[in-house]
Parts: C-alpha cells; sequence; structure tokens
C-alpha cells in the first residue's frame, strides 16, 4: 500500500510528458511552399554574394565615371643642396669706363663669382589634367562597365530562379513521398491481416504453410517499402532545411495550395522564353560587350590629346621665378599601339563571333526544352484526368463497402483490400497533380518567370 501513491505519481509524470510532447508537436508549425521559398531567398548565401557583386561592378562604373573629369595631382618638394652653383663674370664683361687716355677702368674691374640659389630649395604645385580625346574611349569603357552589371543582375536573377525551382522540386517531392507512405500503410495492414488470416486458418487445419511464408514475404516487404519511402522523406526534409536555413531538427510540410489546370498554348511559353529566359539574356549581354570591346579597341588608336594647367611655387632658385601659373596642350601618342591594336581588334571581333553562335545554341536548347516541358505538362494533365476518374471509382466503391460493413455484409479482408486500393488511387493522383505543378515550376523557370 506504500508504493501506491508512488505508483500514481509515477503515471501522472508519464503522462504530463507525453502530453508535453504531444502539445509541442502539435504547436510546430506546417510550412506552406511559399515561406519555404520564401526562407530560401533570404537565407540563401550564392545571392547575397551575388547582391555584393553587384555593387562591385556599380562601384566600378561609378570609379570610371571619373575619369571622365579633370584629374589634379598635388605636388611637393624639398631639397638641402650641400653644393651651390656659381657663376663667374669676367672683369670687363660689362665693359670699361675711360678715366684718362690710357687709364680705363674695367666693369667689373675684376673676376666676380656668386653663388646661384639657396641651400635649402621649396617645391610646390598643382597641375590639372582634362583628357580629351580619350572621351570616346572612357564612354566606351562605362557602357562595358554597365554591361557587367547588367549579367551580375541576370546571373543573380537565374540564381533566385534555380533556388525557386529547387525549393519546389524538394517540396513535391516530399509530399509525393508521404502520400505513398499512406498507400503503403494500408498495404502493409492488408497484408497482416491476410496474414492472421492464415495463421487462424493453419491452426484450425484449412491452409498450406506456402500461404504463410507468402503472406509474411509481402508484409516485410510493405514494411521496407515504408522504410524506404521514410528515409527519402528524410533526406527531402534535410535538404529543405539546408537549402531554406530554417533552424529547427524536422519540419512539417502543409498541404500544396490548389493550382488551375489551365495552360497557355506553346507558343506563348516559347515566345516569353525568348525575352525572359535568363540564360539568352545573359548571352545577349556578353554579345553586346563584345560588341563595345570592338569598339575600344579602333577608340585606342587615337592620340592622347588634353589641356594641361598649374601653378608652381619655388624657394630657393634665384633663376627661376617664385611664382609659376602656366597653361598648354599635352600630347602622347604611342605608334606601336596602331600595331597591336590591330590583333586586339581580331581578338574582340572573335569574341563577337563566339557570342552569336552561343546565342543560336542557347536558342535552340531552350527551344527543345520549353517544347518539353510543355509535354510533360500536357501528360501530367491527361495523368490527372484518368486518376481522377479512377478515385472516383475507388471512392464509390469504398461508399458502398462502408454501407456494407455496417450492415455486418462484407469481411474486414475486403474492406481492408479496397481501401488499399482508393488509397493507391488517390496517391496516383496526388502524384499526377504534383508532377503537374512540378513541369509548370520547369515552364516558368524557362521563362525567367
Amino acid at each position: 500500500m506504500k508504493h501506491k501513491p508512488i505508483t500514481r505519481l509515477l503515471v501522472l509524470s508519464f503522462l504530463l510528458l507525453c502530453w508535453g510532447q504531444a502539445l509541442r508537436a502539435q504547436e510546430r508549425p506546417a510550412y506552406s511552399l511559399q515561406q519555404l521559398t520564401d526562407s530560401a531567398l533570404k537565407n540563401s548565401h550564392t545571392l547575397a554574394a551575388k547582391d555584393w557583386q553587384i555593387k562591385e561592378r556599380s562601384a566600378r562604373v561609378d570609379e570610371d565615371k571619373i575619369k571622365k573629369y579633370p584629374s589634379v595631382t598635388v605636388n611637393g618638394n624639398y631639397l638641402h643642396n650641400f653644393v651651390l652653383d656659381r657663376i663667374t663674370i669676367p672683369a670687363g664683361t660689362i665693359g670699361d669706363i675711360p678715366l684718362s687716355p690710357g687709364n680705363n677702368v674695367l666693369l667689373p674691374n675684376t673676376d666676380k663669382t656668386f653663388k646661384v640659389g639657396k641651400y635649402n630649395t621649396y617645391l610646390a604645385g598643382v597641375s590639372v589634367y582634362q583628357p580629351i580625346t580619350q572621351q570616346l574611349k572612357i564612354n566606351t569603357g562605362i557602357e562595358a562597365d554597365k554591361q557587367d552589371r547588367a549579367l551580375a543582375e541576370k546571373e543573380k536573377q537565374k540564381a533566385s530562379l534555380q533556388v525557386r525551382l529547387g525549393v519546389e522540386k524538394l517540396y513535391y517531392g516530399a509530399l509525393i513521398a508521404r502520400k505513398k507512405m499512406e498507400e503503403a500503410q494500408a498495404k502493409l495492414e492488408l497484408a497482416r491481416t491476410q496474414l492472421d488470416d492464415v495463421e487462424s486458418a493453419l491452426l484450425a487445419g484449412k491452409s498450406i504453410q506456402a500461404n504463410r511464408s507468402g503472406l509474411q514475404a509481402d508484409v516485410a516487404d510493405q514494411e521496407q517499402n515504408i522504410l524506404k519511402l521514410q528515409i527519402q522523406l528524410g533526406d527531402y526534409v534535410s535538404d529543405l532545411i539546408n537549402l531554406t536555413g530554417i533552424g529547427a531538427d524536422s519540419l512539417d510540410l502543409a498541404e500544396a495550395e490548389p493550382l488551375p489546370y489551365t495552360v497557355d498554348p506553346a507558343q506563348a511559353y516559347l515566345n516569353a522564353a525568348m525575352t525572359g529566359n535568363t540564360d539568352l539574356q545573359m548571352a545577349n549581354i556578353t554579345k553586346s560587350k563584345a560588341l563595345l570591346g570592338i569598339k575600344a579597341a579602333k577608340q585606342a588608336n587615337l592620340p592622347d590629346l588634353g589641356v594641361v594647367g598649374g601653378y608652381m611655387y619655388q624657394s630657393g632658385n634665384s633663376i627661376l621665378p617664385t611664382n609659376n601659373p602656366y597653361v598648354g596642350l599635352s600630347l602622347k601618342w604611342n605608334l606601336q599601339d596602331l600595331f597591336s591594336n590591330k590583333a586586339i581588334e581580331k581578338q574582340r571581333v572573335a569574341q563577337a563571333r563566339q557570342a552569336d553562335e552561343n546565342i543560336v545554341g542557347t536558342r535552340q536548347q531552350l527551344t527543345a526544352d520549353v517544347e518539353k516541358a510543355y509535354r510533360k505538362v500536357q501528360e501530367s494533365l491527361a495523368l490527372i484526368t484518368v486518376a481522377q476518374k479512377a478515385a472516383a471509382f475507388r471512392r464509390q466503391e469504398m461508399k458502398t463497402l462502408v454501407d456494407k460493413q455496417a450492415a455486418g455484409l462484407v469481411l474486414k479482408q475486403e474492406f481492408l483490400s479496397a481501401r488499399s486500393q482508393l488509397a493507391r488511387s488517390e496517391s496516383d493522383l496526388y502524384a499526377a497533380q504534383l508532377s503537374y505543378r512540378l513541369a509548370v515550376a520547369d515552364l516558368n523557370y524557362l521563362t525567367g518567370q
């Protein structure tokens, strides 16, 4: 009697623990496809890196724009001279003064030596250079930088579409695996019921051992199938957690939202792909960049002509002026560039031809991919129509058996067999519906939506 309160306390604690775990399981939210997609886009390191790449190329555009404006150089210098130059004026260099006949005084009367400059010399100045002929090349370089930035933006858009498509494939794959598990559970229950009936018949001497072994194998097969589906579902969920960055050991998936079974004509998707596909847009940007390279190579043949001006202050040299403002023109022309630019131009022309071939190949592959995805959509719609009919017939059959079971007119094995067939037809319908969603997702990816 002393142990009854303790036993009751242990039982109560166990019940409270189980109840708490059940509540926590109920409180765990079920994630929809949109929530998973938003989380994946938010936590994607690839997209974050693309954002920084876009900022880097925007800064490069700003850097090249500065080259259009005058460049200002400030310089200063200090020198300590240990030896100063000397200027000697010989006697009589200036002339002579006749004081009396035969008596001339030389100017200067003796050699005069003067030190030029000072031991400490200071130089300071500012110079301004405004390029003129290089403006064309600078503008072309800015346009090329903008093409690089546009290419990075398209790469980010493509990465974003890939993240969306990856989440959708994992999400729908997990839902299909979960639905197939329901079908496998129904088959397992039917196989166990059949095995129980056979074992009962064996005890009564009404069956043979071969039937029992076959049903035991069926039970083992269904258990193995369920285990495979559990592993597959766990892999899908694990990949979703890794892709979305959701901090959880596991997550529940909400059912897919209804999607209308209507599609546009195939030509509409082809037209959309030719304008919205990121791979094709990136190929066109690469072609534009190659043409700008040809233009820049031709502009590089121009001499570098510009306006130069400035101001210089010096102290320590008596010959040079202390303050010296100046203005003029500057011309630099490396004639060797006239020959090397020809080779560079040939390289850029080859790059443009490569871009042309890439565009043609991308269009051909894109057309084939869109047509393939569109066929999958049509095939999925046909499968959905057939699967809906089969599921409707199975539901009607199940409704009839439920009524008979209530009246005691149907065996349990027959009822479980019908329920297993219904689970299979519903699983086939569900798989067809999700296959349609995946095909639509492929079309949206190819068209850049």
